[in-house]
C-alpha cells in the first residue's frame, strides 16, 4: 500500500516525471489528461511550463522543437480520444457510478461549461483543470460537428502548448537561475489554474444560497 501511494505521489509530481520519465512520459501524461476520463487528476499546465523550463536547462532528453510538437500532438490526439469516448458512451456516461477514477460531478461541471461557451469551451477549457479532461468527452456526448471539433481541438492545443511550453523555455533561456525556484512556480501555476474553478464554485454557492433565501421569504 505504501509503495502504491508513493507511486501515485510521483505520478502527480511534475518535477519527478520530467527528471525520471523524460519526453515520452510527458507526452503520455498530456494525452491522458486531455481526453481520458481517469486523467483529470494528472498535472497539466505546470507540467507543460516545467517541460519547457527543463528543456532550456538541458534536464530533459530532447530539443525544444521535438518537445513542442510531441506535446502538441499528444494534446490533439488526447482530445480526439475523449471525443470518441463521449460519442460512443453518450448518455450512459451520466449514469456511471462514482469511483476512484471517475466522478460524475466533473461531467456535469463540463456540461455546464460547454453549455455556457459552446464549442469555444474546448479552447478556453484547455487552461482549466478538470474541464480540460471532460470538455472533449462532452463534445462527443452532444455530437458536436466533427469539423468544428477538429478546429477547436487543434487551435486550443496550439494556444495551450505554445503559451505554456514556449514561455517556460524562453524564461529558462533568459533567466537560467529560475530553475532553482521550481517549487514556487508550481504553487503559483496551480493557484492560477484552479482560480476559475474556485470562482465558478463560489458563484454557484452564492446563487444557491440566494435561491434558498428567496424560498424561505416566500414561505
Amino acid at each position: 500500500m505504501q509503495e502504491y501511494l508513493l507511486s501515485f505521489q510521483q505520478l502527480l509530481d511534475a518535477e519527478y516525471l520530467l527528471s525520471h520519465g523524460g519526453f515520452y512520459i510527458v507526452c503520455l501524461i498530456v494525452f491522458a489528461e486531455t481526453g481520458l476520463f481517469f486523467g483529470f487528476f494528472l498535472p497539466g499546465d505546470y507540467l507543460l511550463f516545467l517541460a519547457g523550463l527543463f528543456c532550456a536547462a538541458d534536464k530533459i532528453d530532447v530539443d525544444i522543437v521535438t518537445l513542442y510538437f510531441g506535446i502538441l500532438a499528444a494534446g490533439i490526439l488526447g482530445n480526439f480520444a475523449g471525443y470518441w469516448f463521449g460519442y460512443r458512451t453518450g448518455p450512459m456516461l451520466f449514469k456511471r457510478k462514482d469511483s476512484f477514477l471517475f466522478k460524475r460531478k466533473y461531467v456535469i461541471m463540463a456540461e455546464e461549461f460547454f453549455q455556457k461557451y459552446g464549442g469555444t469551451a474546448l479552447i478556453i477549457g484547455r487552461f482549466v483543470p478538470i474541464i480540460r479532461t471532460f470538455a472533449p468527452i462532452f463534445a462527443g456526448v452532444v455530437q458536436l460537428n466533427f469539423r468544428k471539433f477538429v478546429f477547436y481541438n487543434i487551435f486550443g492545443a496550439f494556444l495551450w502548448v505554445s503559451l505554456l511550453t514556449l514561455t517556460g523555455y524562453y524564461l529558462g533561456i533568459k533567466f537560467p537561475s529560475i530553475i532553482n525556484y521550481v517549487e514556487y512556480i508550481i504553487v503559483a501555476l496551480i493557484v492560477i489554474a484552479f482560480l476559475p474553478i474556485a470562482i465558478a464554485l463560489l458563484k454557484k454557492w452564492l446563487t444557491n444560497r440566494k435561491l434558498k433565501k428567496d424560498e424561505i421569504n416566500k414561505q
